[in-house]
């Protein structure tokens, strides 16, 4: 007898809390065997391509040796302790009061049913069923979700009078080194020199499919920093449907380090002309300064030390032994 079976009977049947208030509020079906759940992680190439993984699993299944009776025919015996309920009623003595109460039948263990050692089914020990593997051929689809669930009915455990439970696996995107995913788009990041962000060029992908696309960057169509590019129809197909959605392109540009810079005059002549700057008034008192490298870790320092004096200003404003109280938005 299972754990579902047990709790019925404690509550005089119906179905959990149902038989506290009445039972039978609502008609319960055939008693099915628990499902086993699984998460099966896939890599965003076969999401785009599609596949079809064989995966192994442990289950338990109806023991072939008895047939599911756990012992030879007619060897199965009701447990004459709790009546073949698997429970038993006690009482116990609480004061002036008598407190009853119900258990799981220690001759039977809650099984409701008793077979001698002789008796047993030498291949299953009595249990009635045995763990089996079994390999199910899983088709994970083009497109499909983060999250989505691949049923299979029936390929579950097996207990003796019950329905066979299901088997349940859930995809999890595994992280991708190149493309994040959202919905059917896709999202790259790449980065390009500051001759071709200004001049023009080329900037090869490689695709989830191992196509390899070649971006072209007219000469004159400057890109700048962070700028934002689309290329439709390249990005992941749509689950059961034959659409695509887009491929985003974000680019990062790369700028020369000072000791590649030569011949900045040249750039004088190509370039526009300098922004010009507010200048300050002919009698002003002017300091000139050079810019120097940061030390992140002294720049850190700085910003929580920034932090933590702005909080003690704050604080300078209520008075000793006043409570800071924050109004609630309306």
């Amino acid at each position: 007898m299972g754990a579902e079976d047990l709790f019925a009977q404690f509550f005089g049947g119906g179905g959990g809390f149902g038989g506290m208030f009445g039972g039978g509020m609502r008609e319960q079906g055939p008693k099915k065997a628990r499902t086993i759940h699984h998460v099966h992680k896939v890599n965003l190439e076969d999401i785009y391509r599609g596949k079809v993984s064989k995966l192994a699993l442990q289950k338990s299944v109806i023991c072939s040796g008895c047939d599911g009776r756990g012992g030879k025919e007619g060897a199965v015996k009701s447990c004459t302790g709790c009546n073949g309920s698997g429970m038993k009623t006690m009482m116990r003595q609480m004061g002036p009061m008598i407190q009853r109460f119900q258990t799981v039948c220690p001759d039977c263990n809650g099984e409701g049913e008793i077979i001698r050692e002789k008796d047993r089914c030498k291949k299953c020990n009595g249990k009635k069923t045995v763990v089996e593997r079994k390999v199910l051929h899983v088709h994970v689809d083009r497109g499909v979700k983060n999250g989505h669930k691949i049923e299979f009915r029936g390929e579950g455990d097996q207990m003796p009078g019950v329905l066979p439970g299901d088997v349940v696996f859930e995809i999890e995107q595994k992280p991708h080194a190149r493309f994040q995913r959202k919905d059917d788009d896709l999202f790259y990041q790449a980065e390009i020199d500051l001759l071709t962000a200004l001049g023009g060029g080329t900037v090869i992908i490689e695709h989830l499919d191992d196509r390899w696309l070649t971006v072209n960057i007219a000469p004159g169509e400057v890109i700048t920093p962070g700028a934002i590019k689309v290329i439709k129809g390249q990005g992941m197909p749509s689950y059961r449907h034959h659409d695509f959605g887009n491929l985003y392109i974000q680019f990062d540009v790369k700028f020369p380090e000072k000791d590649q810079l030569k011949n900045l005059e040249l750039l004088e002549q190509v370039l526009p002309t300098r922004a010009e700057q507010t200048q300050p008034p002919q009698d002003a008192m002017i300091d000139d300064f050079e810019l120097e490298d940061v030390d992140s870790s002294e720049y850190s320092q700085a910003r929580a030390h920034g932090a933590a004096g702005s909080m003690d200003e704050d604080d300078d404003d209520v008075p000793p032994g006043a409570e800071r109280v924050q109004c609630a938005s309306q």
